[in-house]
């Protein structure tokens, strides 16, 4: 059988393991050290945010920003619908009810005119969110003036879900730089990897000092332990910051790694006319994490499903686009304003290989199979 493709595995440049190399020679092997403070440094220099905190993952951050806001038992908070659990998750587990906002045919990101009617209504009815979970999804960001006028005005934090979007822009403005707080994801099948991890990013210091803390187990500047409040263990591996050092060396060539998979779809498959691609908002430029097709199977006769199980059996990975939170069984009966559009994303979209590994051949392969199903 031929070499398996997989969806987005990371992707090594070089240099990788001597910034390993140097972290145990370092004797540095716990969630703190120099690699971790270079990390984010560098992190913190290349996105233009004056104040970051490492993590063990991206859904802890959500977690601390949720917790610096007092999410909890009674609150509501507002989520993108199409999306990863996580984005909504940490919310949840505090005790707050989801209200889903679904996403604009033209950038697959927040419709912001329904996030309105939902803030509107929530005005109305006296009960204000505690937050925003706006998602910059795919790597493309969302409408991010628009969404930070709307929360002002209704005085709601305006959280950005950066998971996917590292290297994006939004006008000159890096993905996440942006309302109140910033999350972003180094998971395997991200832009760059640690291995595991994520990073919690705030124009406003006081956020991330306290961020940092609670990570730390809120331990007080004593010479014992004391703890005026409880805190969580989410800092990330001097090891693992490592990894990340050596990885952001490479993030350009990643990225333009990524745009070149894109083109390469668009100009390959550009005679299957049934086929059309994620939509590039004009305000921005997005990082094409991933490269995703939309299939009408009423045009074509073949379902998305149908074009995944035949990329499987030439052991090609693909996957369905999110399956939107309001259509997940944990969240049944929460609240949705829309859906649709997050719905028909779903039923007919599939996402590509787009690993910054993948060579000619392997394009090859890929697009040779989607011809024969829908050529």
């Amino acid at each position: 059988m031929s070499t398996r493709i997989f969806l987005s595995p990371p992707w090594m440049g070089g240099g990788e393991q001597e910034r390993v190399s140097e972290a145990f020679a370092s004797n540095y092997v716990a969630p703190t050290g120099p690699m971790v403070d270079r990390f984010e440094a560098l992190f913190s220099e290349r996105v233009g945010i004056p104040n970051v905190c490492a993590l063990s993952s991206g859904t802890a951050g959500l977690d601390l920003l949720f917790r610096e806001l007092g999410v909890g038992r009674g609150d509501t908070v507002i989520c993108s619908d199409l999306t990863f659990v996580a984005s909504i998750a940490p919310a949840v587990q505090a005790g707050a009810e989801p209200v889903f906002i679904d996403c604009e045919a033209a950038t697959w990101t927040m419709d912001a005119q329904l996030l309105a009617e939902a803030l509107e209504d929530a005005t109305r009815t006296g009960r204000r969110p505690k937050a925003v979970v706006a998602v910059d999804l795919y790597g493309q960001c969302c409408d991010y003036d628009t969404l930070e006028a709307l929360c002002a005005r209704h005085e709601v934090p305006l959280i950005i879900d950066a998971a996917e979007a590292l290297g994006a822009r939004y006008g000159d403005r890096s993905a996440g730089d942006a309302g109140w707080a910033a999350v972003y994801s180094f998971n395997g099948n991200k832009i760059i990897t640690t291995s595991g991890g994520g990073m919690v990013a705030s124009r406003q210091a006081d956020v991330i000092a306290r961020a940092r803390k609670r990570s730390q187990q809120s331990r007080e500047a004593m010479p014992w332990y004391e703890h005026i409040e409880l805190g969580y263990n989410y800092r990330l591996s001097n090891i693992c910051a490592a990894i990340g050092v050596g990885q952001l060396a490479h993030l350009d060539t990643i990225l333009a790694r990524k745009r070149r998979i894109a083109a390469f779809y668009q100009e390959r498959l550009q005679e299957l006319t049934a086929i059309t691609w994620m939509p590039q908002a004009p305000y921005g430029e997005g990082n094409h994490w991933l490269s995703i097709l939309q299939l009408d199977p009423r045009q074509t006769g073949v379902t998305p499903e149908q074009l995944r199980l035949a990329l499987e059996a030439e052991n090609i990975e693909s996957r369905p686009v999110w399956k939107p939170m309001h259509m997940q069984p944990v969240f049944a009966g929460a609240k949705c304003y829309g859906g649709g559009v997050s719905e028909r994303l779903f039923r007919q979209g599939l996402c590509l290989p787009s690993g910054a590994g993948l060579t000619g051949n392997d394009l090859e392969r890929i697009a040779a199979v989607i011809q024969a199903q829908l050529g």
